[in-house]
């Protein structure tokens, strides 16, 4: 664009000075020379500047690929010994290559539990410190109704109490297994009164969207659960034996080990699941838990 605005720059002046008589050719010709420098330097600062803006550009790629790199890097298999001290290496897996670090007991053997020294054991604890308490908040939200209203609730209430008391002892258990410290059960304290009052409000408000909530909360313990099989049959954890009070909740044999009670209590997570999808599933064809029948006789 620069050099048609040059020959209409120079064609005025030219046709302007030969009318008016007074540009002479020498005028004209320094004017040419003088438009010609500043085209020259006027493509050397654009060149210049070109140049500049590639800098930043050139030195973010470069930046970018080292940072991929070292990415790709952490991403890889990390080495180390073997316990026998050998020549062979065997490979352990690594984040960013930070290798895992070894947890030992007290006589310096490896401890198998990973998370939190009893990964499984604390989510199953806190799991059940939560999915105790909808049973009872329900089964007492319906008892003083039915008191008010002066009728029968279809056995729903003894229904939802007795999954909130199999609750309790799956929690229970779980406590004769962890052993929580301190800060353990004051993070038991704080989650229960939240979520107490929180469901409580909510079972109010939307029966129906509670009991679903519920039913999700349980699948996502049967989940939890069958990891917790899946480690034990890997040797993850130590199957070691039931305690005495699941042995005598469920009635398990004398030598029942850990392996049993995980089984048997994953299997009343499926029953919760179950029956509280379905009392969902009453409340959303607009009817009362009453009008359907209650599922009565598991525990």
């Amino acid at each position: 664009m620069y050099p048609y605005m040059k020959r209409s720059l120079m064609r005025g002046l030219i046709n302007g000075g030969s009318r008016s008589g007074h540009m002479s050719s020498l005028a004209i010709m320094k004017l040419r020379e003088t438009l010609e420098l500043s085209h020259q330097n006027s493509v050397s600062i654009g060149n210049w500047r070109r140049t500049l803006s590639s800098v930043p550009v050139a030195e973010k790629e470069r930046k970018e690929s080292s940072v991929a790199a070292e990415d790709n890097k952490g991403g890889e298999i990390g080495v180390k010994k073997d316990d026998n001290g050998g020549g062979s290496s065997v490979m352990v897996p690594s984040y960013w290559g930070i290798p895992q670090p070894t947890i030992t007991r007290e006589d310096g053997t490896v401890w198998p539990w990973k998370c939190f020294m009893r990964r499984y054991g604390c989510r199953a604890m806190m799991l059940e410190t939560v999915a105790a308490v909808p049973g009872m908040v329900g089964g007492m939200l319906l008892h003083l109704r039915s008191l008010r209203r002066f009728e029968q609730s279809g056995g729903w209430i003894r229904a939802l109490l007795e999954e909130a008391e199999n609750e309790r002892m799956h929690l229970m258990t779980m406590v004769e297994l962890v052993k929580p410290k301190w800060y353990e059960r004051l993070l038991v304290l704080v989650v229960q009164g939240v979520f107490f009052n929180a469901f409580f409000v909510l079972y109010v408000l939307s029966p129906k969207v509670a009991h679903r909530f519920v039913g999700y909360l349980e699948e996502e313990a049967i989940h939890s659960y069958t990891e917790y099989l899946k480690d034990i049959d890997n040797g993850k954890i130590e199957n070691v034996a039931a305690p005495a009070i699941a042995i005598d909740y469920w009635r398990l044999p004398k030598d029942a080990k850990l392996k049993d009670v995980i089984t048997v209590i994953r299997a009343d997570e499926a029953h919760h699941r179950d029956v509280n999808h379905f009392a969902s599933d009453v409340r959303f064809q607009g009817k009362e838990l009453k009008e359907a029948p209650a599922p009565l006789g598991y525990h």
